[in-house]
C-alpha cells in the first residue's frame, strides 16, 4: 500500500481505493498516534530553524562589525541567502514529489546544519587571526549561501508532508502548526544567543549547528515515510505532474505571497527606524522599546497559530479575511501613531494579523492543488516568502525618507488589495467546498483516497 494511501485519513465524501501493497511496506494503516507522533518531531526539527534564523540576525552584524566588516558587507551576507531561498525553494518542493518528502526535509536541515557551523567556524578563524579580513568575507557569504540553497527544501516539503497526511479539514491547522514552530524558534532564538553568547561570542553558532544535527538524525531515525512518491506515479503521470505557476488556481496565490512578504517586510524593517523618528529615541532605549514590541508581535503570532486556528478550527476564507482586516487596522494605528503604547499595540495586532494570513495562504494554496502536487505548490509559495526583503530597501525605504509614514499607508492598501482577493476572488469561491473531496483523474488512479 502507498505511503500516502497509508498515512493519509480517508476522505468523507469519497470512497477509499486500495492497491496492491509495496515490495517491503507494511499493510497496516498508520495511527492516529503515530502520524501525531511524526508531526511532533517535524514541530521540535523545525524549531531549530526558526532559532537558528534569529540567531544570525542577532548576532552576526555586531560580531561583523568588529571583525571589520561594514555594514553593506554583512547585509550582502543575508540578501545572498535571502536570493538563493527564493530561487531554490521552488525547486526542492518540487523534488519533494518525486524523492519523497522525508529525504528533501533532512537535505534541508542538514544543509541549515552545516551552513550554520561552518559560518561559526570561519569567522573564529577571522577572531584567531587565521584567515584576513579579505577571505574571510567570502568564506561567510559561500557559507550563508549553503543555507539559502540547500536550506529552503525543509519548509516546503515539511508542509506537503503533512498535506499528504490530513483531510482538507485538517489542513488549515496542521499546517498553522508547522508555521507556529518556525515562529516559536524565531522568539526562543535571541534568548539562545544571548544564554550561549556568555560563553563565547560564537558559541550560538555551534550549539544550534549541533542541535540542527541531532534533529536531522531525529527525522532520519524517527519520521515514517515507507514509500516515496515516484513509485505511485506511472511514467506517463510523472511527465505532467510538474505544476505550472502561472496556472489559474496557483498564480493568485502566489502574488498574495509576495504582498504579504512586502507588508510584512515593511513592518519588520522600518518599525524601529519609525519609532526613532516619532518618538525621539536613540541607542540602548531605543533598541529595547523595539525588542518589547517585537516580542509581543511574535507572541501574538503564535497565539494565533498554536491557539486560536487550532481551537477554532478556522477556515481559510475565515484566516484571509479577518487578517486583513485585523492588518488594516494595525497600519492604520502605525499611522496614527503618537505614543509608545500605540505602537507596540499596533505591532501585536499585527503578529495575530500575519498569523492568520501566512496559514490562511499555505493552507488555501495547498488546498487549490491535487495531492501529487503538494510539493511544487509549498515551493512556490516558499519562495515568496523572502520576496520582501528583496523588494523592502527599493519599496518601502525610499518611501519611508518622502514620509514616515508613507510605507504603512502602503501597507494598508496591501492589505485591501488581500481583502478584496479574500472577497472576491474566484479561487476561493472553490475552496467553500472543501468539505467535500475533489477528487482529480490522477488521484483516482493511484489510489489516494
Amino acid at each position: 500500500m502507498p505511503a500516502d494511501e497509508e498515512t493519509r485519513t480517508a476522505e468523507p465524501a469519497a470512497p477509499l481505493k486500495t492497491s496492491a501493497p509495496e515490495p517491503g511496506d507494511s499493510p497496516r494503516r498508520t495511527t492516529p498516534q503515530e502520524r501525531k507522533r511524526a508531526f511532533l518531531i517535524l514541530f521540535v526539527c523545525l524549531l531549530s530553524v526558526g532559532m537558528g534564523q534569529t540567531l544570525v540576525f542577532a548576532v552576526l552584524p555586531p560580531i561583523a562589525a568588529d571583525l571589520g566588516m561594514s555594514e553593506f558587507e554583512t547585509t550582502m551576507i543575508f540578501s545572498l541567502s535571502a536570493a538563493l531561498w527564493v530561487l531554490t525553494s521552488t525547486f526542492w518542493g518540487r523534488r519533494s514529489d518525486v524523492m519523497g518528502r522525508k529525504p528533501v526535509i533532512l537535505i534541508g536541515i542538514f544543509g541549515f546544519a552545516i551552513s550554520t557551523t561552518l559560518v561559526g567556524v570561519v569567522l573564529l578563524a577571522g577572531y584567531w587571526h587565521w584567515i584576513s579580513l579579505t577571505l574571510m568575507f567570502p568564506l561567510v557569504m559561500g557559507a550563508r549561501a549553503i543555507f539559502g540553497m540547500f536550506g529552503s527544501g525543509s519548509m516546503p516539503a515539511s508542509q506537503a508532508y503533512v498535506a499528504d497526511r490530513t483531510t482538507r479539514a485538517e489542513r488549515a491547522g496542521s499546517i498553522a502548526q508547522i508555521g507556529a514552530a518556525f515562529g516559536l524558534g524565531t522568539v526562543v532564538g535571541p534568548g539562545v544567543a544571548a544564554a550561549f553568547a556568555e560563553i563565547h561570542i560564537l558559541a550560538p553558532f555551534f550549539a544550534v549547528g549541533l542541535l540542527a544535527f541531532i534533529s536531522a538524525i531525529a527525522i532520519w531515525i524517527l519520521l515514517p515515510e515507507r514509500t516515496r512518491p515516484k513509485k505511485l506515479l506511472s511514467e506517463k503521470q510523472e511527465q505532467r505532474a510538474s505544476l505550472n505557476w502561472r496556472a489559474p488556481n496557483v498564480l493568485p496565490w502566489l502574488v498574495i505571497g509576495v504582498v504579504l512578504s512586502l507588508s510584512q517586510s515593511i513592518m519588520m524593517q522600518l518599525f524601529a527606524f519609525y519609532l526613532m523618528a516619532e518618538l525621539g529615541m536613540q541607542g540602548s532605549e531605543a533598541t529595547q522599546l523595539v525588542s518589547v514590541g517585537m516580542m509581543a508581535m511574535a507572541m501574538a503570532t503564535l497565539v494565533a497559530q498554536l491557539g486560536l486556528i487550532q481551537r477554532f478550527d478556522l477556515s481559510v476564507q475565515f484566516l484571509l479575511r479577518w487578517g486583513a482586516i485585523t492588518m488594516i487596522v494595525s497600519f492604520a494605528m502605525l499611522v496614527v501613531g503618537g505614543s509608545y503604547g500605540v505602537l507596540v499595540s499596533a505591532l501585536a495586532l499585527a503578529g495575530l494579523g500575519f498569523g492568520f494570513l501566512r496559514s490562511g495562504l499555505s493552507a488555501g494554496a495547498s488546498l487549490s492543488v491535487s495531492l501529487k502536487d503538494q510539493g511544487a505548490v509549498a515551493g512556490l509559495i516558499g519562495s515568496t516568502a523572502a520576496t520582501g526583503h528583496i523588494l523592502n530597501p527599493a519599496i518601502g525605504i525610499p518611501l519611508f525618507y518622502v514620509l514616515h509614514s508613507a510605507p504603512f499607508i502602503l501597507g494598508i492598501a496591501l492589505m485591501v488589495l488581500i481583502l478584496a482577493f479574500a472577497l472576491f476572488h474566484p479561487v476561493l469561491k472553490t475552496l467553500r467546498g472543501s468539505d467535500a473531496s475533489m477528487v482529480d483523474e490522477d488521484e483516482e488512479e493511484i489510489g489516494l483516497h
